[in-house]
């Protein structure tokens, strides 16, 4: 945690801003490892304060050591300005996120505070996975890899969409989860063309392909996978699109490397689906960062300026999605590394037929 602050402080210097506050959840917990809902983060240049409420006060002290932790007496602002006035605060960055009301009310409440609009700062540091973090994300991708080996043995003709969603987050909080890291995504036949087709109450039928994309929620941080798979022979039509998602996403993870942009990397797995004559089924970018929040900088798409560095975590996801038959996408989760790339996500990409 200290290294993250030393970071901030760094980007504050150059903003020209001599202290920042942010009550984002995902930007709270990545300073100051606090996991309560309600707080506000304020770092200096020489100090870093949690403000709270009465009913987090201990939790904020026990998580939070390197915070000093301020109760906000049920009077945030007021708890607030007491903070800036104190550390001498004279020009405090904000995150672009926060609403015009609560804009009006800090700049009535901090006298003498210049506020300085951030738009981004938080989020271009939290693109460097430390150690620490990548310990927990690798058992987050565990946990997520292990819950589809289990769910092959479930899904059957006759199951419900529902309940191999349920089955999954169960077995994922089993080894260890604290939740599934999004909506589940279970999508069988026709569904299959729905790129964010969340589990439906729709019964799986023989022959049909089912797109699962999932992941574990651990310790504040994500895994996200996707895999698609069939339940007895599928049509030979779906089987020839598997192959060139397969093909367009084993190409685009081996792109992965230091020094390229996120516009090549999306621009690989682009040219092999549309080669093949389904660019216009292939409507998503390629991946995204992923680590305190399941989409998070940087990303792969078509406009992405990002240029991959070591220590960041992206997916790689291409899809192809045909309405009225189904589709495919196939995701892993991989670190860039200072001599190329590791995928993190171990479970086969081969397309599994189940029996029936």
């Amino acid at each position: 945690m200290e290294q993250r602050l030393v970071r901030l402080r760094d980007a504050l210097s150059q903003l020209g801003a001599d202290a920042l506050i942010t009550e984002k959840k995902e930007n709270r917990f990545y300073l100051s490892g606090f996991t309560g809902s309600t707080g506000w983060v304020i770092v200096t240049e020489k100090e870093a304060f949690l403000v709270t409420d009465f009913r987090y006060i201990e939790q904020a002290q026990e998580q939070a050591p390197h915070f000093r932790v301020v109760n906000n007496e049920r009077k945030p602002v007021e708890a607030i300005a007491r903070v800036l006035k104190e550390a001498g605060v004279k020009r405090l960055a904000f995150e672009s996120s926060v609403s015009f009301g609560t804009y009006q009310e800090w700049s009535k409440a901090f006298d003498g505070v210049e506020l300085v609009p951030t738009s981004g700062l938080m989020e271009k540091l939290r693109m460097y996975k430390d150690p620490s973090e990548l310990a927990i994300i690798r058992e987050a991708v565990r946990i997520a890899d292990e819950a589809y080996q289990h769910i092959q043995g479930y899904i059957k003709p006759g199951v419900r969409e529902v309940d191999v969603a349920l089955e999954l987050e169960f077995f994922m909080r089993k080894r260890g989860a604290e939740a599934a890291a999004f909506d589940i995504i279970v999508a069988s036949g026709v569904r299959g063309a729905l790129p964010h087709g969340r589990a439906s109450e729709k019964v799986i039928q023989a022959g049909e392909m089912v797109t699962l994309d999932f992941g574990a929620a651990y310790k504040g941080y994500n895994s996200d996978i996707t895999r698609t798979l069939s339940v007895g022979e599928p049509d030979p039509k779906l089987k020839e699109i598997y192959d060139i998602v397969l093909r367009a996403q084993i190409a685009g993870v081996a792109a992965l490397k230091p020094g390229v942009t996120g516009k090549e990397a999306d621009a690989v797995t682009r040219e092999i689906i549309t080669a093949a004559g389904y660019g216009d089924a292939y409507g998503h970018s390629a991946g995204h960062g992923l680590g305190v929040e399941v989409h998070e900088l940087p990303n792969l798409s078509t406009v992405s300026p990002f240029v991959l560095e070591p220590g960041m975590l992206v997916t790689m996801e291409p899809g192809i999605y045909i309405s009225g038959l189904g589709g495919v996408r196939i995701e892993d989760d991989v670190l860039i590394t200072a001599d190329g790339h590791e995928v993190l996500t171990t479970s086969t990409k081969e397309l599994l037929i189940l029996p029936v």
